[in-house]
């Protein structure tokens, strides 16, 4: 089904018309509806039909309303989710945990992904990473849970796990 405007005369007319196939397969329209003259809908005369299809349909009303719209700014992902794959594409996940094992209660391995992506996308201080990742998304990384002081301690294990490195 779709909206028509129609004209007759100098008057327009909104219909609501659905398009279907005869007994010969060839295309027609017939109107199920003629809601009112052009002007009458546009000048909101038709908020009671309106009205009444939303409620059908389970919708806020135009009275009620949808409440107030919300907007997110939009994080990007593009790059870090590239990066994810050649990180993981050339092995250097398994190859970070099997080296930097540590007793910490976090993955230093994902947070010294993070803390690398950071350079390569927009490098910043430890501190600027935490900025960073309010407005990207990183795979497989719950950014909630990151602070400054697993920031930091990622850094001290990778220190410690120095010599396994090389």
């Amino acid at each position: 089904m779709f909206v028509k405007v129609t004209k007759s005369g100098p008057r327009r007319y909104v219909k609501l018309v659905e398009s279907f196939r005869d007994e010969a397969g060839k295309s027609r329209q017939r109107v199920i509806a003629t809601l009112g003259r052009l002007e009458a809908v546009t000048a909101g005369e038709s908020s009671a039909l309106i009205n009444g299809l939303l409620r059908v349909s389970g919708q806020p009303t135009l009275d009620e309303g949808t409440g107030e719209a919300d907007f997110a700014q939009a994080r990007s992902v593009g790059d870090t989710w590239l990066l994810t794959s050649l990180w993981k594409e050339l092995g250097l996940d398994d190859a970070f945990r099997r080296v930097l094992r540590s007793k910490r209660q976090f993955d230093v391995e994902r947070l010294l992904r993070v803390m690398v992506f950071n350079r390569l996308c927009d490098p910043e201080s430890k501190l600027g990473v935490l900025r960073w990742l309010e407005d990207v998304l990183v795979p497989d990384v719950d950014t909630a849970s990151i602070s400054h002081q697993h920031l930091l301690r990622t850094m001290d294990t990778l220190s410690d796990c120095s010599e396994a490195l090389n």
